[in-house]
C-alpha cells in the first residue's frame, strides 16, 4: 500500500516536472521551477484547438501550480530538483531515483496530490465540453497504454 502511495506521489512529481516544458510563455521567476516556452504544436493540448485566451489561462494555471509545488518542498529538496533540471538528459531510471531521493513526507505527498487535482479541475474549467471530452479520451488512452506497458 505504501508503495502505491509512493508511486502516486512520484507520478505527481513526474507530472509536474514534465509539465514545465508545455507552458506557453517563458518566464523567469525566483522559484526553482521555471516555465519554458514550447512551440504551439507540441504538448498535451496540441490537438484540442485551444484559443489564445485558453492557452494564456492554462499557462497561468501551470505557473501557479509550480509555485505551490515549490512552496511545499524544503530548501534541500528544491536544490536537488534544481540540480536534476540542469541535467535534463538523465535517463528514466535516474529520474525515478531522483523522485525517491527527494524523501517527500506523507504531508508533502498529500499536498502535491491535492495541488495536481486542483490544476486538473482548473484546466478542465477553461476547456469547452468538446475539448474536455477529447482530453478525457487522451488521458484514458494514456492510462491504458501505461497499464499495457506495466504488465
Amino acid at each position: 500500500m505504501k508503495l502505491k502511495k509512493l508511486s502516486l506521489i512520484a507520478g505527481a512529481v513526474a507530472l509536474s516536472l514534465t509539465a514545465i516544458p508545455f507552458a506557453v510563455q517563458a518566464q523567469t521567476t525566483s522559484s526553482s521551477f521555471e516555465v519554458a516556452q514550447v512551440p504551439q504544436d507540441k504538448g498535451p493540448f496540441q490537438n484540442l484547438g485551444l484559443t489564445d485566451t485558453q492557452k494564456t489561462q492554462i499557462a497561468e494555471i501551470r505557473r501557479n501550480t509550480k509555485a505551490k509545488m515549490d512552496a511545499i518542498l524544503t530548501p534541500q529538496q528544491r536544490e536537488q530538483l534544481a540540480n536534476a533540471k540542469k541535467d535534463r538528459q538523465a535517463n528514466r531510471q535516474e529520474r525515478r531515483n531522483l523522485k525517491a531521493s527527494l524523501n517527500l513526507t506523507e504531508d508533502q505527498k498529500a499536498q502535491m496530490r491535492q495541488i495536481m487535482e486542483s490544476q486538473k479541475s482548473q484546466i478542465d474549467a477553461v476547456l469547452t465540453p468538446e475539448q474536455r471530452q477529447k482530453l478525457q479520451e487522451m488521458r484514458a488512452n494514456k492510462a491504458s497504454r501505461r497499464q499495457q506497458f506495466n504488465r
